[in-house]
């Protein structure tokens, strides 16, 4: 039995999805077009960006896919571009959001331990040449972790200060710090 199964990973992926929806719907629309540089995608580029991650995995494990050389990459390339392509207004990718979300949610609530626990064999070259189902459905949410830390930054860059910081800094506001250099007594964090 493990500890971490597909209602672990449905509920995890989720609280990710959450906190990049609420940075989607925190920046103004009018900063969706915004570039970090001239090469790169846009904030709401790579808002989509983010909601088609799952989609390569979704595709290898809903068909059961133990062998990556089975796998059409540029076919399923090419359409995740196109999609990504589609221009969209905010609300439109907030709502892209939630639903490719909790689709992806709904997805990984449904795998059992066994499917979790089958090998998949990697393409040619890749180290290590097999990896878990488990190991793989992992890996759109860390793509999106990634992405949500660019994000963060450009939050900063046009004057925002991110959700995450601003909660951490409300509890830090109401929290006690003991301080040990001279006593044992604590103080009130901001406080001297």
């Amino acid at each position: 039995m493990t500890y971490y199964g597909g209602k672990e990973l449905a509920a995890s992926f989720r609280q990710v999805r959450d906190n990049t929806i609420k940075i989607a719907e925190e920046i103004p629309e009018d900063k969706y077009g915004v570039k970090p540089a001239p090469d790169c995608r846009s904030i709401g580029q790579t808002l989509v960006h983010i909601a088609l991650g799952p989609t390569f995995q979704q595709h290898i494990q809903s068909h059961k896919i133990s062998d990556l050389k089975m796998v059409n990459f540029p076919e399923l390339f090419q359409k995740v571009m196109a999609e990504e392509a589609k221009p969209r207004t905010k609300a439109e990718t907030v709502a892209f959001l939630k639903s490719e979300g909790s689709k992806f949610a709904s997805f990984l609530e449904s795998l059992s331990e066994s499917f979790l626990a089958e090998t998949v064999t990697m393409s040619p070259g890749v180290t290590p040449a097999t990896k878990s189902r488990f190991e793989m459905v992992l890996s759109p949410k860390e793509h999106e972790m990634h992405h949500r830390g660019q994000l963060m930054t450009l939050e900063r860059m046009i004057g925002l200060v991110p959700h995450l910081t601003r909660q951490m800094q409300e509890r830090r506001a109401g929290s006690r710090w003991c301080s040990r250099r001279k006593s044992t007594r604590c103080i009130t964090a901001g406080s001297s």
